[in-house]
């Protein structure tokens, strides 16, 4: 029975999600203007929407919410390195230099009772057709947990009437992450995660979502940016967010700078202490922006940097 719980469903429902409003949510998290979004947007059509594995006993489903290419990642990513060694990274990786594939990922996850949704993605119909490949209906959704407050992450909330997308659930999101925001300018907070926050439970570090689900504190990509830790029946999962951006260009070398990090040397700082923990318990990973299905296991690589390792078959395995 573990062997068989444990078996990878791959869906090869092939869809374009990025339509409509997805670019436009998408601007606020990936600072580029609506029109250019729209036209990358279309370009993407990705043959894979969701991927589960179990941990325990709960069930974890990544869900593809969108993906797009963008040109010129060096004005994103190793912002404090030179273009060589921008470019030799790049091809020792097998990656091209001059441009660059976006994924978004929300997860969600069945934990006894509950259904807890990780992010909302760019769009209300970016994050609700692959949570039905999931076999989650929005209604479904117990609850909701925000990462962080960038575009990209909260745009599923609603849809463009302003009409609730998860109407059953209850939201949970770090208070420190919530103040900051609440303070700032941003229509996207404003639209989205305000009209939400009579629904919100605040959390801390170490504090929990439901069982065997706990916040842990990420700073430096926002000011309260959190991560979470999955356990159940001894096996552990961890769902990083936007610790790191990029596989490469911010997860192997954590030093190099990222545009979107609000504190660059808290995030530096934090991307080393979360992947030099989890290369050492050898912990399975979940990023918001690793390639889909973003799944994967990090190890060491020289003096402080480290080697990103996608999961195969170790979770289909007794």
């Amino acid at each position: 029975m573990k062997t068989e719980r444990k078996n990878i469903v791959l869906n090869q429902n092939r869809r374009n999600l990025l339509v409509g409003s997805a670019a436009t949510a998408a601007a606020a998290g990936l600072g580029l203007g609506s029109s250019t979004l729209m036209a990358q947007a279309m370009e993407a059509k990705p043959n894979a929407t969701k991927r589960t594995v179990n941990i325990g006993s709960f069930e974890v489903s990544t869900l593809l919410a969108g993906t797009r290419t963008a040109p010129d990642p060096q004005t994103i990513f190793g912002m404090n390195v030179t273009a060589e060694e921008f470019a030799a990274v790049s091809a020792e990786n097998f990656i091209p230099a001059d441009k660059n594939q976006f994924f978004f990922t929300p997860t969600v996850v069945r934990a006894g009772d509950d259904v807890v949704l990780f992010d909302t993605g760019l769009n209300a119909a970016g994050i609700t057709a692959p949570l039905a490949e999931a076999g989650v209906t929005p209604e479904d959704v117990t609850v909701v947990v925000l990462t962080h407050m960038h575009g990209d992450h909260i745009g599923g909330l609603s849809d463009d009437d302003g009409n609730t997308t998860f109407a059953n659930a209850r939201y949970v999101t770090g208070q420190k992450e919530f103040d900051a925001w609440a303070k700032m300018d941003s229509d996207g907070f404003d639209a989205k995660v305000k009209p939400l926050a009579e629904k919100m439970t605040f959390i801390s570090d170490g504090d929990a979502v439901v069982s065997g689900v706990t916040g842990m504190a990420a700073n430096g990509h926002t000011p309260g940016h959190m991560t979470y830790r999955l356990e159940s029946e001894g096996e552990q999962l961890v769902l990083i967010a936007d610790t790191a951006n990029h596989y490469v260009w911010s997860l192997a070398y954590p030093d190099w700078e990222v545009k979107f990090d609000m504190d660059k040397a808290a995030a530096a700082t934090t991307r080393k202490n979360m992947f030099g923990m989890l290369a050492a318990d050898k912990i399975p990973f979940i990023g918001y922006h690793m390639p889909f299905p973003g799944m994967g296991y990090v190890a060491p690589r020289g003096e402080g940097g480290f080697h990103y390792v996608p999961v195969s078959y170790q979770m289909m395995l007794g």
